[in-house]
């Protein structure tokens, strides 16, 4: 059996799914159930017996030790964090608080079960910590993309505490001899994304007839990567990583946030055209730019590629067709979504800026 942290947030739950769809191996799923997280997301594992949702706290040593223990998990997965940027900037305590001391306590009470393993179970157990390419701070147009020897530059809360968290993960395994990797990825889109970020919002915000708002010039580049592609690299680099390894994960989609907006909107034209004749472009509205916003990240994943044989199946102009179609396709998980807390977050952060 696994332990997957955070896995009713967005990325976990497409990873639990993906999981339980190619192997019978069950899964705990630990998840808090913060504003990201969703259990309608994983409705489909409901009387599922090879998946055990218990709501809980990384931090919570106890409840994460008993956990291990009760069901001798093999293998932990750690999704669980804060990772909006924007609400970093707005409240960073919780990002500290989450990505920094949470994570040293799940490798805290990780690191007490391994030590009373013993013989093949001690050998074959794995820590896999889930980051980002945020870490590595930006990049100018000219620059190579990040790779795994770049050094960490975070320039916001949230990429300041994932960071931190990195860091935590080598230590335990060049400290206490912890069986730990660590994937660090770009920009992940697609179904079950919560809509406060740039894709998912975009679609539902141009379903409703409401601006499209874009930050800045709208010229700020990302490496975009399609969630199940992610899920893939994941699950090869926790059968095939070497120990206390890096895995920088990318789609290799380089894309202007404005490019990513007007490739929605022509999608949308074609599935959904508005009645009125016009296309959804008009909707396009620029706000004031973020504190500290980054101007470009890209991945370099080839060593991913050489030494464990992955490379994304998707390119960006099939993942972002899929996607938007999956929007279309799902009003009944999007209404749930869109709950009176999230329309006031949305009012707060960009009400003022148009």
């Amino acid at each position: 059996m696994i332990l997957v942290t955070g896995g009713a947030g967005f990325i976990g739950a497409n990873f639990v799914l993906d999981w339980l769809n190619g192997n019978d191996e069950a899964v705990i799923n630990l998840d808090k159930l913060t504003y990201a997280g969703n259990l309608q997301t994983l409705a489909s594992l409901e009387n599922d017996p090879r998946h055990l949702f218990v709501q809980g706290d990384i931090g919570d040593r106890t409840l994460v030790g008993r956990l291990l223990q009760e069901h001798q998990v093999r293998a932990v997965i750690n999704f669980a964090a804060e990772s909006h940027v924007d609400r970093s900037i707005h409240g960073p305590g919780d990002f500290i608080q989450t990505n920094v001391v949470g994570t040293f306590n799940l490798l805290e009470a990780v690191r007490d079960y391994w030590n009373g393993l013993e013989g093949e179970a001690k050998a074959a157990f794995r820590f896999l910590h889930v980051s980002t390419d945020e870490v590595y701070g930006t990049l100018s147009a000219s620059d190579a993309p990040f790779s795994e020897s770049n050094r960490y530059e975070p320039n916001s809360p949230y990429s300041a505490s994932k960071a931190a968290s990195d860091h935590l993960v080598r230590a335990w395994h060049h400290t206490y001899g912890l069986p730990v990797l660590t994937t660090n990825c770009s920009n992940n889109y697609g179904p079950y994304h919560f809509p406060e970020k740039l894709i998912p919002l975009v679609i539902l915000n141009a379903l409703a007839g409401k601006p499209l708002p874009i930050y800045g010039d709208g010229q700020q580049i990302r490496d975009w990567l399609y969630v199940k592609d992610h899920c893939s690299a994941i699950r090869t680099v926790l059968a095939q990583g070497r120990l206390g390894e890096t895995y920088n994960v990318g789609g290799w989609n380089e894309k202007a946030n404005l490019d990513v907006v007007r490739s929605i909107c022509s999608i949308l034209d074609e599935l959904r055209p508005k009645t009125d004749g016009t296309g959804y472009a008009t909707q396009i509205t620029y706000v004031q730019d973020r504190p500290g916003h980054d101007r470009r990240y890209a991945i370099d994943a080839r060593k991913l590629e050489r030494e464990l044989g992955w490379k994304p199946a998707e390119t960006f102009e099939s993942g972002i067709r899929k996607t938007v179609q999956w929007y279309l396709d799902n009003q009944d998980w999007v209404n749930n979504v869109t709950s009176g807390q999230y329309r006031q977050w949305l009012e707060q952060h960009y009400g003022n800026k148009a």
